[in-house]
């Protein structure tokens, strides 16, 4: 039987799924309901100082399906970080570590780009007792005027000096959370990886358009007519959120072998979680698919994973995390592989008996003779 429990920066999980920050971590009842199902862990849904400027608008959902079709395969949100009292969520999160003192508890915090604003939310989070905080560089819309988010997450300069405050003042391990609104993802996880962060998350939601209604003429999802550019999740952005963490987890193990990833975007089955981790992740976020499956969802992910790991013989997570990673390689070296393939099977030499040739028996037969 499959050991699903994973050590992740000195953090004990029962398994490696983790609640990632957003609706399914919203308060303390919802985060209880996440630990009572049995959730590995759980990120809150992101938190600032001051909510007072936190105003969110409905709709502020979009989903794409297959036409006639009940599946769910984008999701986009216009949502922002939690408009919750920053002093309700300290009172939250001690009464959370009180009633769960055993399972794995993670802020996520967000800041504009302030020091003392940084310092402070670290040192007031982790004094309520959480185990970790995850830095959120990379929701793509709302407050980037305020250089959050994103906004800061696509400045590589000013994510590691952000970081470095960070790092300075924690007690707690440190995710920084990356954007995919970049060209090159590995530049801004190495800056805070230098900084001094223990792990990445990977990756946030992609800036898009969900579509435009064809009746009507406005894009969706649409708030007295107009809307504004979201993050897209789901199942679709499920191969561009492995391609980069595989790029991540490739470049850490080259630069910061003791670094950490928690791979999300797409996550719904246990195969889904598998081929994250044999790309390189010890743990994997999951959060639109909670909002589409519920809670319950972790029984299926936890079957799932152990059902993989069973039929290939992996007694734990680290048997096969990041397997598949030496399996990629450059364009140039994949046409030389080919050649050398083809040229194997061009020069005669009988390997199986339906390689014989009548026109060619004898010289078959030479080819096969000893030199010796």
């Amino acid at each position: 039987m499959a050991d699903l429990s994973i050590t992740v920066n000195g953090l004990k999980l029962p398994n490696p799924f983790v609640i990632g920050s957003g609706p399914p971590g919203t308060n303390a009842n919802v985060i209880a309901k996440a630990f009572d199902e049995g959730w590995g862990a759980v990120i809150a849904k992101t938190i600032s100082l001051d909510a007072s400027k936190v105003i969110n608008v409905a709709p502020r959902y979009a989903r794409m399906r297959a036409k006639d079709s009940k599946e769910v395969f984008g999701w986009q949100n216009i949502e922002l970080i939690s408009d919750r009292p920053f002093e309700t969520w300290l009172d939250e999160f001690k009464q959370l570590k009180d009633e769960y003192p055993d399972r794995v508890l993670i802020a996520s915090i967000m800041e504009e780009y302030n020091r003392d604003a940084w310092v402070e939310i670290v040192e007031r989070c982790q004094e309520t007792g959480v185990d970790a905080l995850e830095l959120n560089f990379s929701c793509p819309h709302g407050l980037p005027e305020r250089k959050m988010g994103s906004a800061m997450g696509q400045d590589a300069e000013i994510l590691e000096e952000v970081c470095t405050w960070v790092t300075q003042t924690a007690r707690v391990p440190i995710w920084a959370k990356m954007t995919p609104n970049v060209t090159h993802i590995v530049d801004p996880g190495r800056a805070a990886l230098r900084a001094g962060c223990d792990g990445i998350s990977a990756i946030n939601t992609i800036l898009c358009v969900m579509g435009v209604d064809l009746e009507t003429l406005r894009p969706e999802p649409t708030v007295e007519g107009y809307t504004t550019p979201g993050g897209y999740s789901c199942k679709a952005v499920r191969p561009i959120a492995l391609r980069m963490v595989m790029e991540l987890a490739q470049m850490m193990k080259a630069e910061f072998s003791d670094s950490t990833i928690s791979a999300l975007g797409g996550v719904e089955t246990g195969d889904d979680a598998a081929q994250f981790i044999l790309l390189g992740a010890q743990t994997v976020q999951v959060c639109t698919g909670v909002m589409i499956h519920s809670y319950k969802l972790i029984h299926e992910l936890r079957n799932g994973l152990s059902t993989f790991m069973d039929r290939h013989g992996f007694e734990s997570i680290d048997d096969f995390r990041g397997q598949s990673l030496q399996y990629f390689t450059t364009h140039a070296d994949l046409v030389q592989r080919q050649a050398k393939a083809k040229a194997a099977k061009r020069d005669g030499v009988v390997r199986k008996d339906t390689d014989w040739s009548g026109d060619r028996f004898v010289q078959q037969s030479d080819d096969l003779v000893s030199n010796q």
